[in-house]
């Protein structure tokens, strides 16, 4: 059985919620996972594991810089053994851009960095209004009132599909 990292950049949590979720499911298949911040990633001897996995949410159309610094550094490295990258954003609530070739944002991470990784997914994540700062509420609810989404402020929605993130999680052990 493998020993696979998965390695997370999360602003409001959901991302790491979706990394333990793909952590159980791995587990169950007899490998170990170990989970850990990118930003912590430094602390983490990388060759101890036989996959690595990379998931990133987006916050405002970006990824956080620590995903591409993490990336830059151990380049080498992903590329000589099995990896996957999934992304998180609400963009991949629509059914025309849940996908890695239709996702806006996960074509724009690939033409950013030179890693191929080998698996790839998007997942829609959760929108919380009522744990947002203000002027973060107020962006997102333009945002979400440009794009037909919901923009209540007292709205809580998951749009995670997580029989998908469990197909993705068995493809991962099965690399």
């Amino acid at each position: 059985m493998s020993a696979i990292l998965i390695l997370y950049s999360t602003v409001d949590g959901h991302t790491l919620t979706i990394c333990k979720r793909i952590a159980r499911v791995i587990e169950t298949s007899g490998h170990t996972v170990t989970l850990a911040r990118i930003e912590e990633a430094g602390e983490i001897n990388l060759s101890a594991h036989d996959k690595i996995v990379i998931g990133a949410s987006i916050r405002y159309g970006r990824h956080r810089r620590s995903v591409f610094e993490f990336i830059d550094a151990n380049l080498s490295r992903l590329e000589r053994q099995p990896n996957a990258f999934f992304t998180v954003n609400i963009v991949a609530r629509k059914p025309e851009k849940n996908r890695p070739e239709t996702n806006p944002y996960l074509r724009r991470f690939l033409h950013k960095t030179r890693w191929k990784p080998q698996l790839l997914d998007v997942f829609a994540g959760r929108l919380d209004y009522p744990r947002c700062r203000p002027l973060d509420r107020l962006a997102i609810r333009f945002i979400m009132w440009m794009t037909k989404g919901p923009t209540d402020p007292s709205t809580v929605v998951e749009f995670t599909d997580w029989a998908r993130v469990d197909a993705f999680a068995r493809q991962v052990a099965d690399l």
